[in-house]
Parts: structure tokens; C-alpha cells; sequence
């Protein structure tokens, strides 16, 4: 990849997507913007980025070939990011994971194939192996499908696996660890956490608090998709971003609220407990393939990245629904 390569981007309004687009600029590429089609031309967070000015947006649907398609024209480099998310959300809507997560995906690599294109990159997830078989996680773990999310992303990463071994497509499969930082949603921990706090709340209201997580700041992420993408080599295979690291919930809400200057205590919601059987209780990378290939390492820690993004929310936690649980 060079200085002025032209790359598509799709989720790019996103929490992460929203993050690689600015790694992008910042690298010199020109970025095509792939977001969500809406009546009011809402880019989400792109909108606020200070990037927004030099980026080609483009309104579409993942789950529509077409405008995959379309998109993708003209793009050396193509970064697969939209999906659906939510894991609560994956138990009341399977379908709509199946056709965003997996038609969607489908829609990328078929677009590629049909366009040739060189670099495509494929985003997984964490939560494809499951509950931790070993530790540390690394990419020849088991996957295994505890919610319809973590299935439907399985599903698109063997699709991915398949174009490259059928058709010899250059993908590879980016599979970053829990990330966070500015921008993301309340469905998330670290934000959830944080906007209880700013809403001057002292007894939180949350879930499980024993499974532990491997988080990653979303700069680092980004960063770990562009050396991933940057490298010539790692097709047909997943690619571990994370700290090698992990951390209880419990301890990440106690250390969120001492760097905020306040005593909490948790009370257990229902409603934010996954099933049993269905939740993820321990996550802890194994990123040696990433780090021994590319040379990628973090520029933040744990520390310096919840303060970051303690200073954002505390600056746009207007639009966050501290008393609402979102699915």
C-alpha cells in the first residue's frame, strides 16, 4: 500500500470504522467511506471526525450486492468492518445477524473476486472461540459459537477462508480482542460503566462481573488493521489483535471508578446477564502472529486509554442514555 491508494472502508461510521478511517487519512490513502443508507445522509461518526472533509462517503446497504459492488470499484484495498454487533441483540434478531454478518461478507468477497481486487481484509472477532480452551488465545484455538453473533461472525470468516482457497481471493481475516475508546456504544462495559458514573450514579447497574477481557485501545486497533493490511502475506488465515493481557470486569469497574474519583458499589440487572452456557468467561490473546509479522505493538495501556476516553464521554455524554439498557 502507498501513499495515495485508494481504499473502501465499510462500516466506516462506526465505532472502529470511524477510528481506521482517520489511520487511513493520516497515512495518506484515500478513503472511500462506505456507511449505512439513512433518509437524513447521517454519517454517524464520521460526521464529528476531523477528517470528514477529505473523505468520499458513500450511502449503501452491506447487505445489498449492488452498491458492495459499486463501492468497491476502483479500490486497491478494501476493509470489511460493517456488521451487527450487539450480542444481547443477536438473541432477539438471529436473521438480521445472518444477513448482515454473513450475506454481507458474502457481498465483499464476491464484489472483490469480480473486481480483482489485491487487499481485502475481513473483520472477526474475538468472541469466535468461545470461552477460553487455553490461554493464551491463539488463532488455532476452537471456534465456537455461544451466541448467534459469535456463529454468524464464524460463518463469514470460513466464507473468507473458502474465496481464498477456492478462488485464491487475497483476504485475510483481522480478529481483534474486546476494543474501546471514544465513540463506542453503551452496549459496551467501558462506556456503560463510565456514563452511570457521569450521570451521578453510585451503585451501577450492570451483569457478570467475573468473566475477564482483553482490551485494546481503538487507536491500537486501528493501527493493527493497517499493518495487517500493509503486509504481504497472512491470506486465509486470522490474524489475533490484542494485549495479551486480561482483566476481570469486577476490577475494570473498580479501576474506571478510581482514575474518576468516586467510591461505586454493582448491583446485578437481569437484563444484562447473558445465558449461561452463552457467556464468553474468559478472553486473553495470543497477537504473537500479528507482532512477529508486522511488527505491531500498542501505544496505549489500559490506563491511558480509559482516560482518554473517560476526557471524551465526559465531553459527549449528552448523547449517551445512562438510565436505558441497550440492547
Amino acid at each position: 500500500m502507498n501513499q495515495n491508494t485508494k481504499v473502501l472502508i465499510t462500516g466506516a461510521g462506526g465505532f472502529i470504522g470511524s477510528h481506521l478511517v482517520e489511520r487511513c487519512v493520516e497515512a495518506g490513502f484515500k478513503v472511500r467511506a462506505f456507511v449505512h443508507y439513512n433518509s437524513r445522509n447521517f454519517h454517524g461518526w464520521l460526521e464529528s471526525s476531523p477528517v470528514y472533509k477529505e473523505l468520499e462517503v458513500v450511502a449503501g446497504d452491506i447487505r445489498d450486492y449492488d452498491s458492495v459492488l459499486a463501492a468497491s470499484e476502483g479500490c486497491e484495498t478494501v476493509f470489511h468492518l460493517a456488521a451487527l454487533i450487539g450480542i444481547p441483540y443477536s438473541y432477539v434478531s438471529p436473521q438480521a445477524y445472518i444477513r448482515t454478518n454473513v450475506d454481507g461478507t458474502y457481498n465483499v468477497l464476491q464484489a472483490c473476486r469480480t473486481l480483482q481486487t489485491p487487499n481485502v481484509l475481513v473483520t472477526s472477532t474475538s468472541e469466535t472461540y468461545g470461552s477460553a480452551q487455553y490461554v493464551p488465545i491463539d488463532e488455532k484455538h476452537p471456534a465456537v459459537g455461544q451466541s448467534p453473533y459469535s456463529a454468524t461472525k464464524i460463518a463469514a470468516d470460513q466464507l473468507a477462508i473458502s474465496y481464498h482457497r477456492s478462488f485464491g481471493l487475497p483476504v485475510k481475516i483481522v480478529r481483534p480482542f474486546n476494543t474501546y475508546g471514544p465513540r463506542q456504544s453503551a452496549r459496551a462495559i467501558i462506556p456503560t460503566v463510565i456514563t452511570q458514573i457521569l450521570a451521578g450514579k453510585r451503585e451501577l447497574s450492570l451483569g457478570n462481573l467475573a468473566p475477564t477481557r482483553d482490551l485494546t485501545f481503538a487507536r491500537d486497533t486501528a493501527a493493527g488493521f493497517l499493518a495487517i493490511a500493509r503486509y504481504d502475506g497472512l491470506h486465509g488465515d486470522p490474524v489475533n489483535i490484542g494485549m495479551g493481557w486480561e482483566i476481570s470486569i469486577g476490577d475494570l469497574v473498580q479501576k474506571i471508578a478510581s482514575l474518576m474519583g468516586v467510591e461505586v458499589s454493582t448491583a446485578s440487572a437481569a437484563e444484562r446477564q447473558r445465558v449461561a452456557a452463552s457467556e464468553v468467561e474468559r478472553l486473553l490473546a495470543d497477537a504473537s502472529k500479528l507482532r512477529n509479522a508486522t511488527g505491531w505493538a500498542p501505544d496505549y495501556d489500559l490506563e491511558r486509554g480509559l482516560r482518554e476516553t473517560i476526557a471524551w464521554l465526559e465531553k459527549h455524554h449528552h448523547a449517551y442514555k445512562a438510565d436505558l439498557y441497550n440492547v
